[in-house]
């Protein structure tokens, strides 16, 4: 049994869609500290420049807590400063026009979210859909998984997985297990909207560029 142990990401980019259609089970890590350095509250765009992150605001007294007990902190206006931001960089792309109306509505919708992680999990749902992306791995809390432990040396044995892997580059936010397997992912390099390439830009710079040929892009890093 394969296993991937990840956290409820604001928004997903292709490693963590690679990882999903390479496990049996995959753990999203909701009993862990919430992380500034996480992806949880944010994910990166393409910008003419480079690259950014645009960020949801979470309630400063839940930074410490479990990322399944933080809040969204609604008191600024960010949803509306993070749509001009996604308009900015993407209005030129070639399906920007064409999902922008639901994305717009996906993400004026966060209002009526109290806490974070429901957020992130409807956003994730809609964005698969957009991206024809189903995965036929068990998808699970820890808080809801009775073998959890926050060891993943320990969790693994609890849930005799021949092998795991952990999400990519986050040796700074999740605790990380001395027998992990690494994962090998090469970024597929598709077309941007601007001069040259940036690996891990979240999944609405695949969107927005490629629309429903997607699939495209997404097929060359499922396992065959």
């Amino acid at each position: 049994m394969r296993l991937a142990l990840l956290q409820p990401v604001f928004i997903p980019d292709l490693h963590d869609v690679a990882m999903i259609a390479a496990s049996d089970i995959v753990v999203l890590q909701d009993m862990e500290i919430w992380s500034r350095k996480g992806r949880v509250h944010r994910a990166k765009i393409r910008t003419p420049d480079g690259t950014q992150y645009i960020n949801i605001p979470v309630v400063t007294e839940d930074r410490d807590k479990p990322i399944k007990q933080v809040r969204i902190d609604h008191s600024s206006n960010w949803i509306e400063q993070m749509l001009r931001s996604l308009e900015f960089n993407y209005r030129n792309s070639i399906y920007y026009d064409f999902y922008e109306p639901e994305i717009t509505a996906d993400f004026l919708s966060a209002k009526e979210y109290e806490y974070l992680m429901p957020f992130n999990l409807f956003l994730r749902k809609r964005l698969f859909r957009f991206l024809e992306f189903e995965p036929s791995s068990q998808i699970v809390f820890s808080s809801s998984l009775k073998e959890y432990d926050a060891g993943p040396d320990q969790l693994a044995k609890n849930l005799q997985a021949a092998r795991y892997i952990q999400e990519h580059d986050a040796r700074h936010y999740q605790r990380q297990g001395k027998n992990k397997s690494e994962f090998d992912f090469t970024n597929p390099i598709y077309r941007q909207h601007f001069d040259g390439f940036e690996p891990d830009c979240c999944l609405l710079d695949l969107l927005f560029q490629y629309g429903p040929e997607s699939f495209r892009v997404i097929d060359q890093i499922k396992p065959h």
